[in-house]
């Protein structure tokens, strides 16, 4: 393990440089399986004090995204059922988000189109290599999809698109 900010190992060979900093709860979003009904659950996450350069890091849990309520799955299920499957913005966030009140003036769920910006920036699921990758929203987030089924485990490929996928993002970081 490295600090995040300077590269500094946490033992140098001398001291180490990496401290446990105590625990934060912080929430997850999505399903935990495909197909179920999502909810939110909370997680525990570990921080670090980096002593070399007074950093505090944090430590995820592999089905947790840096700065995102969703799950890595719950992400790549919305985007195989928006860019894969068809499914509109307002019934791809009734399969995926556990928030159902919306607002009388709701359309479609803005985050899917933040999120296949992410990726297309590579923000986010930044180990498919779709940096650049040319296209609208939808078009990247089916890109991500099939990209993010082909890291599925391979029983998991024979599944249905969105089951793949989301099998497939608890492999790409």
């Amino acid at each position: 393990m490295r600090c995040e900010l300077c590269k500094v190992a946490a033992y140098d060979g001398r001291r180490v440089v990496l401290h446990g900093h105590g625990l934060v709860e912080r929430q997850q979003r999505g399903p935990a399986v495909a197909g179920e009904e999502p909810s939110c659950v909370v997680i525990v996450v570990r921080r670090y004090l980096c002593t070399a350069c007074d950093t505090v890091m944090r430590v995820l849990p592999s089905s947790a995204v840096a700065r995102k309520h969703f799950s890595g799955a719950a992400i790549a299920l919305a985007f195989a059922l928006w860019g894969l499957c068809g499914k509109s913005a307002r019934e791809v966030r009734e399969q995926v988000s556990d928030q159902k009140k919306l607002g009388a003036g709701a359309r479609g769920w803005r985050s899917l189109g933040r999120w296949a910006r992410e990726v297309a920036a590579g923000r986010l699921f930044a180990g498919l290599g779709l940096s650049g990758f040319p296209g609208g929203p939808r078009a990247v987030a089916a890109r991500a999809a099939q990209a993010l089924i082909g890291w599925a485990a391979a029983a998991a490929r024979e599944a249905a698109p969105e089951a793949a996928a989301f099998n497939g993002a608890s492999h790409v970081s």
